[in-house]
């Protein structure tokens, strides 16, 4: 088997598994409880979070853990929006995860907030004058991600917050699919919220965080024991936030090299696949992409039916999100990049990751001619 669906999840590197088990066993306590196996998992708590601080170039004050990328980006989008008083305008973009844009369909169902939607061209890519445009004074937030979790496109984060703080409007990315990737520094980028997840980055499913810049007005979605600083309550998990400082740090330290070296095999890929592959068009930016994202549609067939293709000659991938999988309905990405719906369900998407080898990208690439070829011939 192929593995090359890392843009839905990671294996767990052995590093956090094994920094994980003490927590699991005999460092079990409650980081709550005031005895001494308590105290001893508040502590592995207070180091993870600096760690992770570290990671991120923010104070361990701003690290907030939660469940994972879903749960970061819903505490970001709600617990800033309702935490402010300036108003009840947000902006964001169509292509966002499903968990952001529910999130702000939810403030504008029920809290009778106004979403403004900033339009992409068809690389996927958002136009910094555009979101000038579109700030106002009751403008509570800006929420884009980093870089798109179905065509790998990054985002001009850094400019875009810098635009939105020149209205006095805090800028919240999900950086869920750049982590290990791209720069997190959250300094650098200029961002007032970052959301991250451990399984997309050699942690276990079940943890995240999110940055939340000191100044931050958040109100909590969660009640209870005051966890978090009072942001997120709930008995923490300190052995997933162990693993995802561990995997975390991981990552950073070998993030220049991988990220060279598997652009390099992606693009290989991709120029083989549309050399190989006459229907083959590919999706998302041509550069300003994920070192590990290759993503295509083939008009002309049934992306489902591409994917078993592939599934039989061994290549494991997917046709986008798998949050969205099992879904009958084009892709909101590929459709907001202005591709017909009849197309955009023929995408299938590629994720190399870190451990992907040239062999392996080069038979996935024979694969792809033949499972198209295959799908093709079933039409005829």
């Amino acid at each position: 088997m192929i593995y090359l669906d890392n843009a839905a999840t990671t294996p767990v590197r052995r590093e956090a598994l094994e920094a994980m088990w003490p927590q699991l066993t005999s460092g079990f306590g409650n980081p709550s409880s005031h005895h001494q196996v308590g105290e001893a998992a508040a502590a592995a708590l207070l180091q993870a979070r600096a760690s992770v601080a570290r990671s991120l170039g923010c104070r361990p004050g701003e690290v907030v853990f939660t469940s994972g990328g879903t749960e970061s980006d819903n505490l970001a989008i709600k617990g800033i929006a309702l935490g402010a008083q300036r108003g009840r305008h947000i902006v964001t973009t169509p292509i966002e995860h499903e968990a952001a844009l529910e999130s702000c369909d939810y403030l504008r169902r029920l809290h009778g907030f106004e979403i403004t939607l900033l339009p992409v061209d068809a690389a996927g890519r958002v136009d910094p004058e555009d979101l000038a445009r579109a700030l106002r004074p009751d403008t509570t937030l800006v929420s884009v991600h980093y870089a798109n979790n179905e065509v790998g496109t990054v985002q001009p984060v850094t400019e875009l917050a810098a635009i939105a703080h020149t209205a006095g409007v805090p800028f919240h990315t999900d950086a869920v699919q750049a982590g290990g990737w791209l720069d997190l520094t959250v300094t650098t980028l200029g961002v007032d919220a970052l959301s991250l997840s451990g399984h997309k980055l050699g942690a276990p499913p079940g943890i995240g965080a999110l940055f939340l810049r000191g100044r931050l007005v958040i109100e909590p979605l969660l009640h209870g024991g005051g966890q978090e600083r009072g942001k997120r309550s709930g008995t923490e998990n300190v052995a997933g936030a162990v693993a995802l400082a561990v995997a975390l740090r991981l990552a950073g330290a070998e993030r220049v090299e991988a990220a060279q070296r598997t652009s390099a095999l992606r693009d290989e890929f991709i120029a083989t696949v549309l050399r190989d592959t006459p229907s083959a068009r590919l999706t998302g930016h041509p550069t300003e992409r994920l070192p590990g994202t290759a993503s295509f549609v083939f008009p002309g067939t049934s992306g489902e039916a591409v994917l078993l293709e592939l599934e039989a000659r061994g290549i494991v991938c997917s046709s986008g999100s798998a949050c969205a999988a099992g879904s009958s309905e084009p892709s909101h990405v590929l459709t907001a990049m202005g591709l017909p719906a009849d197309v955009a369900q023929t995408a299938v998407r590629f994720t190399l990751g870190a451990g992907t080898s040239a062999a392996e990208a080069a038979e996935a690439a024979a694969s792809v001619r033949e499972a198209v070829a295959a799908v093709a011939s079933l039409g005829d």
